[in-house]
């Protein structure tokens, strides 16, 4: 079956972030909105199915994953990443910043160190922060346009800081990198030699480019499956963030049984209803589908790169390894600072974007679009973009 990503479809007043809270964010009404990871394309017609049959039966109570979802999720990883996880190794959370929370305070206590690699999503250094440890940052390196581990450093501040524990962005958002697997396995062995446990963030797993492989850090040895958490979720492939519904795969018993009861000191127990039959029906029956939009998503990437070098090639586009959130670059801009840049992006522009130093300092001077919408959607963006800053 062909899917058919070009049609708009309306947004507005859905309870949609993306687009529902600009007055009250103070964003202009008229902006086009590619801040926020999500998608603009209806999730997968099995998950539809399977959520409206689900609402037809009318009974929401207290439910519980069972092996149609068991046996869904662990069939996926095998097949698209040759991990073979196990049913009991599965715990749900609401979401993956719930588990890295929930990680972050089962682990460590308040004053201890948590590493981080800025540029990053914003919400590990403000969760570390809220929870009173210490944000300990290992930046990335940028050359050429491509983000690489100061593996000196990395072990450095593991060391001087006495870090606890790790949180790995995998692949890397906003910096697009789909880490190779030597990379992990230096990772890995710094990591065992100092007794850090990695909690690692593999939500964009399955959304990678051009001959790049996602490897689960698990894989990586038996000893790496004994110091991580893998943070999975379907929210990014299939576009149900809404759902609030994650797999966090603890193959160790004592770290699992240690997560699991930080859980319930949240309160928190059935997952939710609708989030485990989306989950179920789109790894089950929703590959297709998700072959297609990466597809889509990938040709995407390339439009926006062809656009920009054709209108405004001062705006450098850094093509994404994973992901479908692309780093536009505005250091040519030397006469501009990052809040300048920033203001007209929005502003003027009215293109509503998040701004890179949201992510950290290394974040300055560029911006990160969500490319994961209708192509005549992208192009008008990118058309106000490259107007605003052409020959400025």
């Amino acid at each position: 079956m062909e899917y058919n990503f070009d049609t708009i479809t309306d947004r507005s007043h859905t309870f949609a972030a993306k687009y529902d809270l600009a007055a009250k964010r103070n964003k202009p009404l008229d902006a086009i909105s590619l801040w926020v990871a999500d998608m603009d394309f209806p999730t997968a017609p099995c998950v539809q199915q399977a959520l409206a049959e689900r609402a037809q039966h009318g009974i929401f109570g207290y439910s519980r994953p069972d092996e149609r979802y068991y046996h869904a999720v662990i069939t996926w990883f095998r097949e698209r990443h040759h991990f073979e996880a196990r049913e009991e190794w599965i715990v749900n959370t609401p979401g993956v910043v719930f588990a890295i929370a929930a990680a972050i305070r089962a682990f460590t206590k308040e004053g201890d160190a948590v590493l981080i690699q800025k540029p990053v999503y914003y919400p590990f250094f403000n969760v570390i922060a809220d929870l009173n440890r210490r944000v300990v940052n290992n930046p990335l390196c940028f050359t050429n346009g491509h983000y690489e581990i100061d593996f000196a450093d990395f072990e450095e501040k593991i060391r001087a800081e006495q870090v606890k524990l790790f949180v790995l962005c995998s692949p890397h958002n906003p910096g697009g990198r789909v880490w190779k697997r030597n990379e992990l396995e230096e990772i890995e062995r710094i990591c065992r030699k100092h007794g850090v446990l990695v909690v690692s963030d593999e939500i964009h797993c399955d959304i990678t480019f051009e001959g790049n492989t996602h490897t689960v850090y698990a894989t990586l040895s038996e000893e790496a499956a004994q110091h991580t958490i893998v943070c999975t979720s379907p929210s990014k492939t299939f576009n149900l963030a809404g759902l609030q519904f994650s797999n966090i795969i603890i193959p160790n018993e004592k770290l699992r049984e240690a997560f699991q009861h930080e859980i319930d000191c949240t309160g928190y127990d059935e997952p939710s209803l609708m989030g485990l039959v989306a989950a179920t029906a789109a790894y089950k029956d929703g590959g297709a589908w998700f072959d297609q939009v990466k597809d889509y998503i990938h040709e995407n990437i390339l439009f926006t790169e062809r656009y920009v070098a054709a209108h405004c090639p001062r705006i450098r586009v850094h093509r994404p390894e994973g992901s479908y959130l692309v780093w536009l670059d505005f250091h040519a801009f030397t006469e501009l600072s990052d809040m300048e840049i920033s203001k007209r992006v929005l502003n003027k522009a009215k293109v509503w974007l998040d701004y890179g130093l949201m992510f950290g300092k290394e974040g300055e001077k560029f911006q990160r679009i969500n490319v994961a919408t209708p192509r005549a959607i992208l192009e008008k963006a990118l058309e106000r973009i490259c107007t605003e800053f052409n020959g400025k």
